[in-house]
């Protein structure tokens, strides 16, 4: 099975307000095959504490073993170059075994990082739409080079910096 890029976005919210907005998008997405959940993790702490926790994933289980393999190869072979490709990728599928990417101890971080009131989600999202793209560009011969997400924040640092190179120059 062919896998897209993957990206991780972690999202905080002072004051939740939850009115299904969110989940209504991310399906349209899932359904249009857009993008797909590797693994999602939403965690909720009320004004006095208590925790809701909610874990999902489209993957089947051994769909996020094969995805454990594939990311537990990379690592390997990143820490021990052709050698660790194998004892990796079985590492990575063990690891996945329960169907998700984010461990019961991530879980349990989460819950205690987030302040009374507040809560965050850690998602796994792999970008379906990409994987023509990729293939398209691997068949013609291209590697990427460089691959970044530009922010309106980022665009603003240019602006910034562009300004005081300017202003330097007078």
């Amino acid at each position: 099975m062919a896998f897209g890029p993957v990206q991780m976005l972690v999202v905080g919210f002072d004051e939740p307000n939850f009115t299904g907005k969110i989940a209504a998008e991310l399906d349209r997405l899932r359904e249009h095959d857009v993008i797909r959940l590797v693994d999602m993790l939403v965690v909720e702490k009320d004004d006095a504490g208590n925790i809701t926790a909610v874990q999902a994933s489209d993957l089947s289980q051994d769909e996020a073993m094969e995805f454990g393999a594939i990311a537990g190869a990379l690592i390997g072979f990143g820490a021990e170059g052709e050698e660790g490709i194998e004892a990796g990728a079985i590492a990575g599928a063990e690891a996945l075994e329960d169907g998700h990417a984010i461990s019961e101890e991530e879980v349990w971080y989460v819950e205690d990082t987030i302040p009374n009131g507040s809560a965050a989600a850690v998602v796994l999202i792999e970008h379906r739409w990409a994987i023509p793209l990729r293939d398209a560009i691997v068949d013609a011969g291209g590697i990427a080079l460089a691959d970044e997400w530009l922010h309106p924040a980022d665009l603003v640092a240019v602006g910034l910096a562009a300004a005081e190179a300017a202003g330097q120059k007078d």
